[in-house]
């Protein structure tokens, strides 16, 4: 009796550790900052001959033979450590060379070292204020200090690209504003003796003042902002010689000069540079070919027009086997984006991927080209190859959810990392010809401790019936049917953008989660106007952004509302930047609808938002002055009913400070209330620590007025 009185204790403490397990709740600091929460990872990185790869596990790089599975140590976190007389915490991402360099940043210092051999091949160190580093292969690391690009050899001598001393004049850095898929200002070139970079001429662009508060009598930090229908920056590619050190200046003549660069590739043999160049109203595209060595104009490939936009965003892929033909990406020609064959000498252009849905390039390997797609469905990411000789397309990546594939060198194999609803993530390796399939990582769930609401994924109708848009909707934990619970739609809603996906929690944000613990139903939908769905659906928002975009959240959410355990007297809204455009149109918009309100950094009058993004979509005021008017927030201030908070960074320079201040001064006019709440040190996003403090502002005001 006396062991089962003890045994009965021991049962009873299990199982009350179990229910308190399972009773946990999301702590703010987890939810925003997600502290313990992450999913595992196995970081797998193929070797040049693909005969092996790397793994990294605790601290240590695995070299696994492809064949055998035999592991061995390649390298540590500790052997690293002492040989770069460092305190790394972890192992950096790396890259691996033909000659087995293992490369990767470790602080202010780009690193080279043999693996095997336990020594250092180089060892950069970031000079002080140099930006945007890269390593240029053939012994040169080059960077932009300021306005000017420069280079370094391996001794450390330093060369000056340019010497420009208006600081309006800014070389090798990103222009466009990150647009049409522009990452950098630095292309450099097969052979290793040239490299293009992109100068900007600013001098045109009116500055906006942002304020420094952390100086003794404040200051003000002037930013270029071209704004729409305003003048803009003015691009030109550059070609520099090592040898000779020697700037070319392409001559690029489309257009105005106010045109766009981008997509800029090398051939092959570096002979020549090819550039699709952009007129200012993104209606035209031209892909021109230019002389590497004189920069002179050889001649248009192909051309692009639509009365909307055309938006070119990947650069092209030369086929290995045949560098007079090359694989070109578009969405302009079919309807979906897709992948095009095209040959430099005959002019010839064939559709590869003849599906209609969006794809895009992942490698090309011998006869076969990988891709990825939606074509199994909008929120589903899966891998294909396709025979170039045959065109026979074979999938890849039979289980559901979101893939992203890395190929070995030779295609025979690939590594497959993916995830779905409630699986949160696999590593695999493949076989492409699908007689090899293993799991090399199958990751435990970090929330399984938590006490989680149930997530559906599923879809409503589009307000114009012609799509089904795709919705995360959560649950409070103890759902109870026979009651009614508070609504929070969470949404952004715009341009690249997709928030439901079927990857783990199909992309939840914690936060939808800490408050649907505390009673909440959140409900999260991608409207007309967002990503992978084909052209026609991104295109719904042209010259009118947000009135589709509102009609199919509110399609959306009246489907939501006809459940009986939500509480229509009781829905709120929030959103950030183009989220918080669309929390402030729809509590105007639909004022009956909508009780409560946190928009954050949000645009109010797309006259001052950028060229480059709003000119895409909403033309310029000259053009579309009805369409402007029309989606203005100023003159629909006077139409909010419900309690709204805006929250804004003070030294954003995305979304300028002008855009909520001036929908306060319009709300002061008007007389009606409206709740301000500025981050005076944040840029458009508020990040760290201090995004703990937004977010539990943003719960206490749905506490406050929605409960």
């Amino acid at each position: 009796m006396k062991h089962f009185f003890y045994l009965s204790l021991v049962l009873m403490s299990l199982c009350s550790l179990k229910v308190e397990a399972q009773e946990r709740l999301l702590t703010m600091e987890e939810a925003v900052l997600g502290t313990g929460l992450q999913v595992e990872n196995l970081p797998v990185t193929w070797r040049p001959d693909s005969q092996y790869y790397t793994v990294v596990e605790e601290g240590v790089v695995y070299d696994v033979e492809l064949k055998s599975g035999e592991r061995k140590v390649l390298t540590s976190l500790e052997k690293i450590n002492a040989l770069l007389g460092s305190s790394l915490k972890q192992i950096p991402p790396y890259t691996l060379t033909g000659k087995g360099t293992m490369r990767f940043y470790a602080g202010r210092e780009l690193v080279g070292i043999d693996p095997v051999a336990d020594t250092i091949v180089h060892r950069y160190a970031i000079p002080e204020g140099a930006e945007n580093p890269l390593y240029a292969d053939e012994g040169r690391f080059l960077y932009t200090r300021e306005n000017n690009l420069y280079w370094s050899d391996r001794a450390g001598n330093e060369y000056a690209i340019t010497q420009e001393k208006d600081k309006n004049i800014v070389s090798g850095q990103s222009v466009s504003r990150n647009e049409f898929g522009i990452m950098g200002g630095l292309f450099p070139a097969p052979d290793k003796f040239h490299v293009a970079f992109f100068q900007k001429d600013e001098r045109h662009v009116s500055t906006f003042p942002l304020l420094d508060i952390t100086t003794r009598i404040g200051s003000l930090r002037e930013v270029k902002y071209p704004m729409v229908g305003m003048a803009s920056e003015r691009v030109r590619l550059g070609i520099y010689n090592y040898e000779t050190q020697q700037i070319v200046w392409v001559n690029v003549t489309d257009f105005t000069e106010e045109r766009y660069l981008t997509c800029i590739s090398w051939s092959p043999d570096s002979k020549t540079i090819y550039i699709q160049v952009l007129d200012r109203s993104q209606k035209q595209m031209h892909l021109n070919a230019y002389n590497a060595a004189d920069g002179s104009f050889i001649r248009t490939i192909l051309e692009e027009k639509n009365e909307k936009y055309v938006e070119p965003q990947y650069p092209l892929h030369f086929l290995k086997s045949d560098p007079d033909k090359f694989i070109y990406t578009t969405s302009n020609r079919d309807g979906y984006r897709n992948l095009y064959l095209c040959s430099l000498s005959t002019g010839a252009v064939e559709r590869l991927t003849k599906v209609d849905a969006d794809v895009e390039l992942v490698a090309e390997r011998g006869r076969s080209v990988f891709y990825t797609s939606a074509e199994v469905s909008p929120v589903e990411n899966h891998l294909f190859r396709l025979d170039m000789k045959s065109r026979k397309v074979r999938r890849l990546t039979p289980d559901a959810g979101w893939h992203t594939c890395n190929i070995s060198l030779d295609g025979n194999h690939f590594i497959d990392t993916y995830s779905s609803l409630r699986v949160p993530r696999v590593v695999r390796l493949a076989s492409c010809d699908g007689k090899r399939s293993e799991e090399l990582l199958r990751a435990a769930d970090p929330s399984a401790e938590l006490n989680y609401g149930a997530i559906e994924l599923g879809t409503v109708k589009s307000a114009d019936g012609k799509y089904d848009n795709y919705y995360r909707l959560i649950k409070p934990h103890d759902f109870d049917p026979t009651k009614k619970y508070p609504v929070i739609l969470y949404v952004y809603g715009g341009p690249h953008s997709q928030m439901v996906q079927n990857t783990y929690q199909a992309l939840l944000r914690r936060w939808e989660m800490y408050m649907a613990q505390r009673g909440y139903v959140v409900f999260v939908m991608d409207n007309r106007g967002t990503t992978n769905r084909g052209l026609a659906y991104e295109q719904a928002i042209h010259r009118q952004c947000g009135k589709a975009e509102m009609a199919d959240q509110i399609a959306g959410l009246k489907w939501l509302l006809a459940h009986p355990w939500c509480d229509s007297d009781r829905v709120g809204v929030h959103g950030w930047s183009y989220g918080g455009f669309m929390t402030i149109s729809l509590m105007t918009n639909y004022p009956e609808i909508f009780k409560v309100g946190v928009a954050g950094g949000p645009v109010i009058d797309w006259k001052w938002y950028e060229v480059m993004y709003g000119e895409r979509y909403m033309e310029n005021p000259e053009t579309n002055p009805d369409g402007y008017a029309s989606t203005s927030l100023i003159p629909m201030a006077e139409k909010l009913r419900g309690k709204l908070l805006i929250c804004q960074g003070a030294i954003d320079a995305t979304v300028l400070w002008q855009h909520s201040l001036s929908f306060v001064r319009a709300c002061v006019v008007k007389g009606v209330q409206v709740d301000y709440f500025p981050y005076p040190c944040h840029e458009h996003n508020v990040r760290g620590k201090d995004r703990v403090h937004l977010m539990q502002k943003v719960t206490d005001y749905f506490e406050d007025y929605l409960r």
